[in-house]
């Protein structure tokens, strides 16, 4: 698999080989607990920019991404790629989303134009007293019983690594009282974004801004007592009125602490706006919430909302 999910030491494995046809057909199970609330587990499991950042099994295996748009009806296709071995490619769709609850979405796993498998995937998501579970239901058609030790490694391994990223991800989410392009624009406009953007007290000085896929915004935010924090941000993904998604540097062409990534939804007329950030380590992310992360944002997220009522 290009993407997997681990279960924990009790996952199931159900197989019934029917001889009497074609194929290999399975019922994998699994089940694991992370140190995260549902909100955040429910983006790092859908959000095209959270898996990202887990969907690799193995450092030896990269993950392209072509296409990824996790809405009903929507599809992601990657391509698992391994030195000295064809690329294998994994389609997704997205059948039911039912967010931080439930999500259905089938596979198919294709090596150089045939198909090796297809299944049904379904995720349920609860809360626990330390966080949440998800739970997974893996419907298997395959060409042989391999691809089923395959699926359980490859499942094992990718629930590893989003466990870790939801464990160090941060999610800030607003609902402003204006129509998705608005916001959109205030947002991903080189002349407006950074009139509002930082807490309460901070202002930024642009060196330059370009806020297009492979652009880049390198600027200094000024604290109220003239502290100045270097930043630099990297955007790779935009679609407009949609989502985007960044990697955030400490200072220009400085180390990257966290990958970040924000949508645009329409609610009634207004807009709801989730922004997540991934931070590089734990450590990162712990330390970011002691000097009151979570709050700054909230606040940098409110500001956006008053530039807008104020225009």
């Amino acid at each position: 698999m290009t993407q997997g999910f681990a279960p924990d030491e009790k996952a199931d494995l159900s197989a019934a080989n029917d001889r009497g046809r074609e194929g290999y057909f399975a019922t994998l199970t699994f089940s694991r607990e992370v140190a995260a609330p549902a909100t955040v587990l429910w983006q790092a499991w859908t959000a095209p920019a959270a898996r990202a950042v887990w969907a690799a099994p193995t450092p030896s295996v990269t993950v392209e991404f072509l296409e990824a748009d996790t809405r009903i009806g929507g599809k992601e296709i990657s391509l698992c790629k391994v030195a000295g071995q064809p690329d294998i490619r994994c389609e997704c769709g997205w059948l039911e989303l039912l967010p931080e609850t439930r999500s259905v979405n089938y596979e198919v796993i294709s090596c150089e134009g045939e198909t090796l498998s297809s299944s049904l995937v379904t995720a349920q998501i609860s809360e626990t007293a330390e966080g949440s579970r998800l739970d997974l239901t893996v419907q298997l058609s395959a060409h042989t019983p391999d691809m089923a030790d395959g699926y359980r490694q490859g499942f094992e391994a990718g629930l590893d690594n989003m466990a870790a990223v939801a464990t160090r991800t941060m999610v800030l989410q607003r609902r402003i009282p204006a129509p998705r392009p608005v916001v959109w624009n205030a947002w991903m406009n080189p002349e407006t974004l950074p009139k509002w953007w930082g807490p309460d007290g901070f202002f930024c000085r642009t060196r330059r801004i370009d806020l297009s896929p492979g652009g880049e915004w390198v600027f200094d935010m000024i604290g109220p007592d003239g502290t100045v924090y270097p930043n630099h941000h990297l955007y790779h993904v935009v679609h407009p009125n949609e989502r985007m998604s960044y990697s955030l540097l400490w200072g220009e062409n400085g180390p990257k602490h966290a990958d970040a990534f924000a949508s645009f939804e329409d609610e009634n007329g207004a807009t709801k706006i989730t922004l997540c950030m991934i931070f590089s380590t734990e450590a990162e992310y712990q330390t970011a919430r002691g000097f009151g992360a979570v709050e700054l944002g909230h606040q940098t997220l409110a500001k956006l909302e008053t530039f807008i009522g104020s225009r």
